[in-house]
């Protein structure tokens, strides 16, 4: 499975921005789909899920900003980020997975920078 990101880029705060990551390869029965982040000096930290019947799961730093959604084939997971924040700032990763399994595979990153 490939996962290939992008959407990233650097905006003011307050400001949006659309992640996206196209699933490719041997993707049947890949259910769940997310996004984590990594900031400077930071581990990396999930920030959304979609998994299996289409449940959603947050971040509570980001919930109400952020929205995690997907195509209906399962090939491809957005992130819509609004109310942007400096504290956003980081490189976001977007993982997929099969039930049982946890997050397989990784895509390559993409960085997301807020800043005036």
């Amino acid at each position: 499975v490939q996962l290939q990101a992008s959407g990233g880029g650097l905006v003011q705060p307050g400001g949006f921005l659309r992640l996206s990551c196209a699933a490719s390869g041997s993707i049947a029965s890949i259910n769940n789909m997310g996004w984590y982040c990594r900031a400077p000096g930071k581990s990396r930290e999930s920030v959304a899920a979609i998994t299996t019947g289409g449940y959603l799961n947050y971040a509570d730093s980001v919930k109400g900003r952020f929205t995690i959604s997907r195509d209906n084939d399962k090939t491809t997971v957005y992130l819509q980020m609004n109310s942007l924040k400096v504290e956003d700032t980081a490189v976001y990763y977007c993982t997929v997975g099969r039930d049982g399994m946890g997050w397989q595979y990784w895509g390559q990153g993409t960085q997301v920078t807020v800043s005036s």
